[in-house]
């Protein structure tokens, strides 16, 4: 009874500001407030407040939402577990299998090129013990052609 009494004193105060925005011309604005205005008026007619009001003091409601934040956060933490693991058990077997096949790689493939370049590296020659503050910096020189 309190909440449709809100309801409509919402929307009669809505509607007295469409009112107030039509007076000073400005319609699309005043037509905006008014649709909102008329909202809370709606739901209380088609009885979603009397519902959203019996649900919000009932217990068991409140305990049927528990239930479903609870099967929330466990089907959220199983799928959390899954991509850790790589898939589902499906995939997981299906790969297994690939792994164990000998033929997994076809017999006539070349060996992939990740040899030494067209350039062998260099290394830089150890330096003495009297070099040893200045090794970086001829490395770095060295590489700058100095």
């Amino acid at each position: 009874m309190i909440a449709e009494t809100v309801c409509s004193a919402v929307s009669a105060a809505g509607l007295g500001i469409a009112v107030v925005t039509a007076y000073r011309k400005r319609y699309l604005a005043a037509v905006r407030v008014a649709a909102y205005s008329l909202v809370p008026i709606g739901l209380v007619m088609t009885g979603v407040v009397e519902w959203l009001a019996d649900t919000a003091f009932s217990p068991t409601a409140w305990a049927g939402f528990g239930v479903l934040g609870v099967a929330w956060v466990l089907f959220m933490t199983t799928r959390t577990v899954e991509r850790r693991r790589g898939g589902t058990r499906k995939e997981r077997r299906a790969a297994a299998r690939a792994a164990d096949r000998p033929d997994a790689v076809a017999p006539a493939a070349s060996a992939p090129s990740l040899g030494q370049g067209s350039r062998p590296a260099t290394r830089p020659a150890p330096a003495s013990r009297g070099d040893d503050d200045f090794s970086d910096i001829e490395a770095i020189l060295k590489k700058h052609g100095i």
